[in-house]
């Protein structure tokens, strides 16, 4: 069964993020300007959900492809047959795309941090009524309240290395992290943290960068959640 669910997972991640290229090609615009309504052909994307999900034009199936895939077999492989790996599995999309966009602009657009935050809070909600779940949802809704507010005082003592998308971001992550408990919250975090400023060094002694130089946190952070939460998941 734990073999089947691995394969599932894998499927699953490899075929929702081949979807993501468009979705990323739109999203990856400096922020105050509009989404991109038309490709890079000229031709204007069709109405509805077809106008998002795709392969093209965008940056190409094969890495949002492999990177679901992974983060999806890493995820099914930790947490097991359990109700919450559903909820995991369903954020991988979403943060495959906030990643790719942030990577480009520098930007965590909130058409998707505010879904993939309802997500996760309704989402462990939803698994803690479902028999097998090994976390606790008030501790999830705790954890989506803590990291939202330390971001946020964060973001006011250093904008320049905390935006508002990363506190926007806050309640997905603690919602996941905070579902397993409060040290893995911290685990995951600093797990986050600590990638950033590895990537903070290497820009200052390949690239020169200095203080003010900026760079995306979102991707980090979302990485580090996923450690933390692979980690609650075989310690649960």
């Amino acid at each position: 069964m734990h073999a089947a669910l691995l394969v599932t997972a894998v499927l699953f991640g490899a075929v929702t993020g081949a979807l993501t290229p468009r979705a990323i090609h739109r999203l990856s615009v400096p922020a105050g300007e509009p989404w991109r309504s038309v490709g890079a052909d000229g031709e204007p994307f069709p109405a509805g959900p077809r106008g998002w999900i795709g392969t093209r034009p965008g940056p190409g199936p094969l890495r949002p492809a492999l990177a679901g895939a992974a983060c999806a077999a890493l995820l099914a492989a930790a947490c097991g047959p359990t109700p919450e790996t559903v909820v995991w599995l369903l954020l991988v999309p979403g943060a495959t795309v906030l990643a790719a966009v942030d990577i480009a602009v520098l930007r965590l657009p909130d058409v998707l941090t505010l879904p993939l935050g309802a997500l996760a809070v309704l989402g462990t909600g939803i698994a803690a009524l479902v028999p097998g779940g090994q976390g606790s949802w008030p501790r999830a809704l705790g954890g989506a309240a803590v990291l939202a507010g330390v971001f946020f005082v964060l973001a006011l003592i250093s904008p320049a290395g905390m935006g508002l998308g990363d506190v926007k971001l806050a309640p997905a992550l603690g919602a996941a992290l905070g579902w397993y408990g409060w040290d893995v919250l911290l685990t995951g975090v600093f797990a986050g943290f600590l990638l950033a400023a590895g990537y903070a060094l290497f820009l200052v002694i390949a690239r020169g960068a200095g203080r003010r130089t900026e760079f995306c946190m979102g991707p980090f952070l979302a990485m580090g959640a996923l450690l933390g939460v692979a980690i609650g998941g075989l310690a649960a």
